[in-house]
């Protein structure tokens, strides 16, 4: 027999607040699985057809392990170091860029620096800011990234939970799907598989878009020989995510960048903006379509509110989980309205006349 509607909300509501009161209080515990739970899920499509190819699930898993190693050592001596000091270098560099910016101007438009004008009083609170705070974020960062547990965490805990998690996946799923209630399986494996999907497209296809096009963008900022070009193509990659934001931000930086670097070459800062649009080409009519298909169900909108609303409330391990509940949430909202549409709440005694 079927428990009542008020019963299975109070117990769904139930584990609800459960779940929210964990990831309250066990946030920063929770971390490392969070993050290894994630790379599994991101990776298992590719031990999937690894095993399709005739390797068993241990083989598949020892073969991801192995190359993903080789990667981060290769990243580690070549790219981590680099960057790193780019940062830095960047970060030290912010006072006189906007000191650079006050005498262009100064030069060019002196109306503009009237003493007591507003734009006066911003930027020299601008960088008055970046002078006082930017070392003290650079010691910080670097105290954070530097320190006994990060390391831990980051180099031993997140890969064995990653594998562990990669080994398991297809049980640990058969094992769920045992469990569900029986009289709503069919349609909470409906539900799932639409979150899956959405998830598919939005973290794994948004995910290797924003790797290649952060590659990209450093690589060629580079080559044109950019200052922090690396880092830039790093913030591009990383924001790419949501629509147009990466190269905005990105595209402003690497402009802004080259304004001050090659003032009077307008070739090379041509050059800059001209990445940032074949980028954008790219991303728009073959990476996106091909890698994330025509519709992820996450509108930017709500995927921001998410991030935010997480972020705020559990940390850094809620805007980890906020792209994840923000799907399913999508995903249960509509499911929610295909049911008010059919129901006699909206169709009313209009759909007696018509049987």
């Amino acid at each position: 027999m079927t428990l009542p509607v008020r019963d299975q909300l109070k117990y769904w509501g139930i584990a609800t607040a459960v779940f929210a009161v964990v990831l309250w209080f066990l946030g920063p515990v929770l971390l490392p699985f969070v993050i290894g739970s994630a790379i599994a899920y991101f990776i298992d499509p590719v031990a999937d057809r690894l095993e399709r190819a005739g390797l068993s699930r241990i083989a598949a898993t020892a073969v991801i392990t192995i190359v993903a190693i080789l990667l981060a050592v290769l990243i580690g001596l070549l790219v981590i170091p680099t960057l790193i000091s780019q940062t830095i270098d960047l970060i030290n560099i912010m006072p006189q860029l906007f000191q650079d910016l006050q005498a262009f101007i100064a030069t060019h438009f002196p109306s503009l620096l009237v003493e007591g004008s507003s734009a006066r009083e911003t930027l020299n609170s601008i960088g008055q800011a970046i002078k006082e705070r930017g070392p003290a974020l650079i010691e910080s960062v670097l105290g954070s990234a530097l320190s006994v547990l990060n390391i831990v965490i980051l180099l031993i805990v997140v890969p064995v939970v990653s594998v562990y998690m990669l080994l398991d996946w297809d049980r640990m799923i058969a094992r769920i799907d045992e469990l569900l209630p029986r009289d709503h399986a069919p349609v909470i494996r409906t539900l799932a598989g639409d979150i899956d999907r959405t998830l598919a497209s939005f973290i794994r296809g948004m995910g290797t878009v924003s790797l290649i096009l952060g590659t990209y963008y450093a690589i060629a900022l580079m080559l044109v020989g950019l200052n922090f070009g690396l880092v830039v193509g790093v913030v591009a990659g990383l924001v790419t995510f949501i629509p147009y934001l990466g190269a905005l931000i990105g595209g402003s930086l690497a402009i802004g960048l080259a304004l001050f670097q090659f003032w009077g070459d307008w070739t090379s800062i041509g050059l800059v903006a001209a990445i940032f649009a074949i980028g954008q080409v790219i991303e728009g009519n073959f990476l996106t379509p091909k890698l994330v298909g025509s519709s992820i169900g996450l509108h930017p909108v709500w995927l921001l509110l998410a991030l935010s609303v997480f972020g705020a409330l559990f940390g850094f391990v809620g805007m980890l989980v906020a792209v994840p509940v923000a799907a399913a949430l999508g995903v249960i909202t509509r499911f929610g309205v295909e049911q008010y549409l059919q129901s006699r709440l909206y169709r009313g005694l209009s759909d007696q006349d018509t049987q």
